[in-house]
């Protein structure tokens, strides 16, 4: 199993994992922004994953198989289970925040069983919302945090991902980034988790 790991793509999947599984620990120690600031690195390894896989030549269709199935993996984790965890600690384990993790954790669900059966792309564009938005959309939020009250935060925090549920298994076309969103991911990212992380370590 693990010689499949050795292929570059993959090992850039395996380690988005790492910084999931990190994330979720700090995530349930309710230090929620370096929570955040660390999976926003898994989000740009499931970026840099796809673009290593298309860029490696003659990669074995075993591993290319593996690949697929590890990222299905890795998406659910830092696209749904993430956030989930992120918003129960947010709220303190509101009934609210039950309904809305429960609902992400589905859709999430759904989205990448479709996926695995149907493929992920139709003409250059995704069906409905990647998950892949839930994080730095969440960076985002908590980014803005200090400017509004808490209990408006939560709320809206709260809606706010309720909402992306929805989008993630509705009928709608996104395109597929291109090189220049993924370099402005690559810059989010560095920016967004630096602004967290001195937050959270302050």
């Amino acid at each position: 199993m693990l010689k499949y790991l050795w292929d570059p793509a993959n090992a850039i999947t395996t380690g988005g994992l790492l910084f999931s599984s990190v994330s979720l620990f700090l995530a349930l120690s309710n230090r929620l922004e370096l929570s955040i600031a660390t999976a926003l690195w898994a989000v740009l390894s499931d970026h840099l994953d796809g673009i290593v896989a298309a860029h490696t030549k003659h990669r074995h269709p075993d591993v290319a198989n593996m690949g697929k199935s590890l990222d299905g993996f890795a998406d659910i984790i830092y696209g749904a289970v993430l956030p989930a965890a992120i918003l129960i600690q947010l709220s303190g384990a509101s009934v609210f925040a039950l309904v809305t993790a429960t609902t992400l954790l589905a859709a999430g669900a759904i989205r990448l069983s479709y996926f695995a059966n149907f493929g992920r792309l139709r003409d250059g564009r995704f069906l409905g919302l990647p998950l892949s938005y839930d994080i730095p959309l969440m960076a985002i939020i908590f980014l803005a945090r200090p400017l509004v009250s808490d209990e408006f935060f939560v709320h809206f925090t709260l809606s706010t991902f309720v909402l992306l549920a929805a989008l993630h298994v509705a009928p709608i076309h996104v395109p597929a980034p291109n090189m220049t969103m993924y370099v402005a991911i690559s810059i989010f990212v560095v920016i967004a988790s630096s602004a967290l992380g001195l937050r959270g370590l302050s």
